[in-house]
């Protein structure tokens, strides 16, 4: 009979997010995240071998995160308008502050150079689109939204949301959440029924 885990893997790998929104993939270490997760680094090669397996790990949460990032913001709000913001507003904290965005666009380097983070970026922005898209769909059905090729809009918005951190960044004007939200705001803004318009 086995141990029984003091720390699941599953609070390791937030734990591994924490340090790679503080530090980056690059510099963290399995001693500093054995310090997060209360754990010792033996554990961590135990478990996941590397710290290669353990960014993998933290990529396949990120892979399988998207449906529940959208399974809530549904689930918090009626209007799917309303359920996109949030979405995009959870997105936008990976930029609480430049350098921490920063340290998240080291694992994208990551994401597009080794093929088995490729993979599961891959399936993460396929998920984040089909999300949008349902949203969209949604509104459409609900009239917040005219009709429109919600397909292509769902990819632009996906374009347009990793661009707008980015260019926030760069900027440092206001908040990376507000920022964002000006920037979807608009490009959605011909095509918002009036209700959603306002006076």
């Amino acid at each position: 009979m086995g141990r029984i885990k003091t720390t699941s893997d599953a609070a390791v790998v937030e734990a591994t997010f924490r340090v790679i929104h503080r530090l980056g993939p690059v510099r963290l270490t399995l001693a500093e995240v054995a310090s997060e997760a209360g754990l010792a680094p033996a554990t961590l090669l135990q478990r996941f071998g590397s710290k290669r397996g353990l960014l993998l790990a933290v990529a396949e949460t990120a892979a399988g995160g998207a449906d529940e990032c959208f399974a809530r913001a549904r689930a918090r709000h009626r209007s799917p308008m309303k359920a996109l913001m949030t979405v995009l507003d959870e997105f936008a904290s990976l930029a609480d502050t430049p350098e921490a965005l920063a340290n998240h666009l080291a694992f994208l380097e990551i994401d597009l150079t080794d093929p088995d983070f490729h993979r599961l970026a891959l399936e993460n922005a396929r998920r984040s689109i089909a999300g949008y898209k349902a949203l969209l769909d949604g509104a459409v059905r609900a009239g917040e939204l005219s009709r429109c090729n919600t397909g292509r809009l769902a990819r632009a918005i996906s374009s347009l949301a990793g661009g707008s951190l980015l260019n926030w960044a760069i900027l440092r004007e206001g908040s990376a959440k507000k920022f964002l939200q000006r920037d979807v705001a608009l490009l959605l803004a011909p095509l918002l029924s009036w209700r959603q318009r306002g006076p």
